[in-house]
């Protein structure tokens, strides 16, 4: 692999700021920064469809300066950060369980995103940008890889308090085992884990809601917490929408200056009650998300999980979600991925890739079907990105298809942000020379490999229908278990043996692949 980094571009634009926050929640001692995915614009050159490029279609380099306008939109992608990675869990419970995942569950770029990369990190507040690709067996196709990475996690004594408002499903759907018992034990785990001058509330809904503890601080408190975890019990019906909004009530009566505010939602996102449109319910939220910066983080549990809703949820909370199958999954998330969310390095971030016209004939962005951005509004800073912490990686892949007997500069990758505090713009960008290919994916490094491998096996989740193509070079699912396996052996990390695992048995579900 080899990575290009251009020098930072800080430079006070003229700029209309946008408001927004991220998820900040963590554990108490012995937590570690974690490079996993927590650590959508199927582009082609058929983009939708922007309004006139305002520039003149030159396509400059970062070195060059800060671009007025967006460039050429014929051969560029843009879409907002993400770090998702539910699907990716969804899919593995529902394997487990005997049964293929819906395709319309299945979000490549969280799949790609549930693993730890190797990009080198920041020092401060912002992103690199790696680039690097791999020619496939396809003729002329290879995968390119933008990876951008924010500084590591502090470790919890140096973060700022938290205040979490905790709103748990209880309806008749979280009595089956592995949902609201689980939250409850992961909720308890946490009480004992949190420090004293952080502060949690919970809410729970059903039918109705009801704020069960108000903003109540862990020093001192702890028995009384664990007694209203402990009470709680399975109901009736799933009004989210209520829960949602009491949740977010419940956060701004306890809200604490200079702590990290956050509402957490535990459920399986079955709602049969009330308001069950998700733009709906965060219209009603709106004031107190812009104005104090509380954002949705959504935690999905069950065998039967409302994943488009909860997704629809937390892209709109300016937050993401997770998906809990189990206690070790609920002690990772809960224990050692959340405390990666106790700071804000950027607000509002998006990434655009501008393929060189003269080497690129086409491209397409694997998944982030629910994030793209239009190409020119990625210099509007009125237009909402994705808010990121310190500790993670956000990983995308292209399928390219370069112009036959063409060399040279392919790609430019630009991530644009705002400073969590001051709300200046930023810019870091990298580039990609045909050159620096590698000769196959198995030829390039091991983690390069697992992105293609997770990147493949969701292509193959989904299937095939009139609006998209296999990845090129695409294996069958045995072959990708055996590469997942050599991976595993490479890397030593239990996360690609769990893939390894999961593809096998996809595989014996689908025996012809």
């Amino acid at each position: 692999m080899e990575r290009f980094r251009i020098r930072r571009l800080r430079a006070a634009l003229l700029a209309f700021t946008a408001t927004g926050g991220l998820l900040l929640t963590g554990c108490g001692a012995n937590d570690t920064a974690d490079d996993s995915g927590t650590d959508r614009a199927n582009g082609a050159t058929g983009f939708p469809a922007p309004a006139p490029s305002r520039g003149t279609g030159e396509q400059d380099r970062p070195d060059e300066g800060s671009r007025e306008a967006a460039p050429s939109p014929d051969h560029v992608s843009t879409f907002a950060l993400d770090v998702d990675t539910a699907s990716y869990g969804y899919a593995r419970r529902t394997l487990a369980d005997g049964r293929r995942p819906d395709p319309s569950t299945v979000r490549p770029e969280e799949f790609v995103n549930s693993f730890r990369q190797d990009y080198e990190r920041p020092d401060g507040n912002g992103f690199t940008v790696t680039v690097d690709g791999a020619r496939t067996d396809e003729e002329d196709w290879s995968l390119v890889r933008v990876g951008l990475a924010t500084r590591a996690a502090e470790r919890t004594g140096e973060r700022p308090p938290a205040a979490l408002t905790f709103v748990i499903d209880i309806s008749g759907s979280m009595a089956e085992p592995g949902r609201l018992d689980l939250a409850q034990e992961s909720l308890g785990v946490m009480t004992d884990r949190l420090r004293d001058d952080d502060s949690v509330a919970l809410v729970t809904f059903s039918d109705t809601a009801e704020t069960v503890l108000p903003m109540t601080r862990l020093g001192g408190n702890r028995g009384e917490i664990h007694d209203a975890i402990n009470g709680l019990e399975p109901t009736y019906s799933t009004n989210l929408g209520a829960g949602v909004d009491t949740g977010y009530a419940t956060a701004v009566d306890g809200l604490r200056e200079g702590a990290t505010n956050r509402v957490v939602l535990v459920s399986d996102a079955l709602a049969n009650d009330g308001d069950t449109d998700p733009d709906a319910i965060l219209d009603r939220i709106d004031g107190a998300r812009r104005e104090h910066g509380i954002t949705l983080f959504g935690v999905g549990v069950g065998s039967d999980y409302g994943d488009a809703l909860m997704e629809r949820l937390a892209d709109k909370g300016d937050g993401h979600t997770v998906y809990v199958s189990g206690a070790d999954d609920a002690e990772q998330v809960f224990c050692e991925q959340l405390p990666t969310h106790i700071d804000l390095t950027a607000r509002d971030a998006k990434a655009q890739v501008d393929f060189d016209p003269e080497t690129v004939a086409e491209f397409r962005l694997v998944g982030y079907d629910n994030r793209r951005v239009a190409d020119e509004d990625f210099r509007d800073d009125r237009v909402d990105g994705g808010e990121v912490g310190p500790g993670h990686t956000v990983t995308a892949l292209y399928a390219v298809r370069t112009r036959p007997g063409t060399d040279g500069h392919l790609a430019t990758a630009t991530v644009r942000w705002q400073d969590p505090e001051t709300r200046t713009p930023h810019e870091e960008s990298g580039q990609l020379e045909s050159g620096s290919l590698a000769d196959s994916p198995r030829g390039a490094s091991p983690r390069f490999q697992v992105t293609a491998t997770a990147a493949y096996f969701a292509d193959a989740l989904r299937g095939r229908d009139h609006s998209r193509t296999a990845l090129p070079g695409a294996p069958t699912l045995g072959e990708l278990a055996d590469r997942a396996d050599d991976l595993a052996a490479t890397t030593e990390d239990p996360a690609v043996r769990g893939l390894a695992d999961t593809i096998r048995r996809a595989r014996h579900l689908d025996p012809q692949d």
